[in-house]
């Protein structure tokens, strides 16, 4: 951009030859002026920093770009034709794809301000090269400087030669510094994640900073026991999901959290499938999926619920981390608070006399052992839940007689 504005590597051939040409190079001054940004994620951000520190004014085009960290770096969120009829420098920071492919098209060129200097260091064929070279020519487009091109290695291009153009050869990157600092950072992210679990600039997954591990830890594992049990009770298959966050949870990075849940709920499900496939399962599914949050939890600092519709009935699990363990905090919207057993008798009956004896009995007549027992009920006589964990495997025969009990609406053995 500097080079661009104040025309140097002309100017800079031009002085070696011996002559003094110092009328020729009129630049411009990058102060005040507006910078266009089409991209706006890490290299699009700093630029954005650097850009403000030299009193420039920032607008950026990025569909990916929410309007709170547009607020947070200090950049105007525009759509692409503003940005065009407003920027009097623009600058690529996309990657290629069908969608960005001629981003900077003739059509589009022909948009922009008058003077405008166009900046490329993310992606050959971004830009309309032959296009840019009529603009250069004309002088429509004043300057333009390009470290990426569209055939590399460029032996050849359209734009070579043309006035007030700047070439170089896929330097971005070329800097020792930046040959060693990938080098360490390479040995830092592997360092983190095997210390504390963060994972940075992950490709195909949520980042989570050494920062938030820690934090993120226990929820995560809450998360993905969460999404396990909701998994093994959508019996009828699995046709909608709500996940709801409450309380302090709700101002964390949620993206791994949901990633966990999603991945232990499609587990029961569905074969190899993890954090980074869960997602993009799903959504090959088209299963609907929604995602909330809120700042206050009624009963805990923090809340997950997870919601899923089987069969036309929603059926709803919540949980919460208590002393650093995840814990089952409501079950149909029924509160009670137990551990997750590594197998568990999940019961829905109905809150009448008898049950909770002839389930013991059954379970001890069978020889298993029962390690805890938790009971929730909407009110006397209605609507109850219990969660059992046991230190034996329920046979399909004993879950059989549980579920013929007359007060037993359904049952299931949940592992986790």
């Amino acid at each position: 951009m500097f080079a661009a504005a104040r025309q140097l590597a002309a100017a800079d051939a031009s002085t070696q030859a011996g002559k003094w040409e110092k009328n020729r190079f009129m630049g411009r001054e990058l102060y005040a002026k507006t910078l266009g940004l089409i991209g706006c994620g890490n290299i699009g951000g700093i630029v954005a920093d650097r850009s403000l520190g030299l009193k420039m004014k920032v607008v950026a085009y990025d569909p990916f770009l929410s309007l709170e960290r547009a607020v947070q770096i200090g950049v105007e969120k525009v759509e692409l034709e503003e940005l065009l009829a407003r920027a009097d420098v623009i600058s690529l920071h996309v990657p290629m794809t069908d969608k960005t492919k001629n981003i900077l098209s003739r059509e589009n060129l022909a948009k922009t301000k008058k003077g405008v200097i166009v900046i490329n260091a993310a992606r050959g064929g971004l830009v309309d090269e032959a296009a840019l070279r009529e603009g250069l020519e004309s002088e429509h487009v004043a300057a333009a400087a390009f470290d990426v091109f569209t055939i590399e290695p460029a032996k050849e291009n359209v734009l070579f030669g043309a006035p007030n153009f700047i070439a170089t050869p896929h330097l971005g990157a070329s800097t020792n510094e930046a040959q060693e600092n990938v080098a360490l950072q390479v040995a830092e992210q592997m360092a983190d994640y095997l210390l504390s679990g963060a994972v940075t600039n992950a490709l195909n997954m949520p980042s989570i900073t050494a920062e938030e591990a820690p934090r993120l830890k226990p929820f995560a594992a809450l998360a993905e026991k969460l999404g396990a049990f909701a998994g093994q009770i959508v019996d009828e298959g699995l046709t909608r999901l709500e996940i709801e966050y409450e309380g302090q949870v709700a101002a964390l990075n949620t993206k791994p959290l949901t990633a966990a849940l999603l991945s232990g709920l499609l587990r029961p499900l569905l074969q190899d499938v993890n954090m980074v496939s869960a997602p993009a399962i799903l959504k090959e599914r088209g299963t609907p999926f929604t995602e909330s949050k809120r700042d206050l939890s009624p009963i805990y600092d923090s809340l997950i619920r997870v919601k899923v519709q089987t069969g036309g009935k929603w059926r709803t699990l919540a949980g919460t981390v208590v002393a650093g363990a995840p814990k089952i905090a409501e079950v149909k919207l029924m509160q009670l608070e137990a551990h997750f057993h590594p197998v568990m008798l999940f019961v829905n009956n109905s809150d009448k006399p008898g049950f909770i004896g002839a389930l013991g009995t059954m379970l001890a007549e069978a020889g298993v052992n029962i390690a805890t027992f938790h009971l929730g009920r909407e009110a006397e006589g209605e609507d109850a839940i219990a969660l059992v964990g046991v230190d034996q495997v329920v046979s399909d025969e004993l879950l059989g007689r549980i579920k013929a009990l007359p007060q037993v609406r359904y049952a299931k053995l949940i592992r986790f």
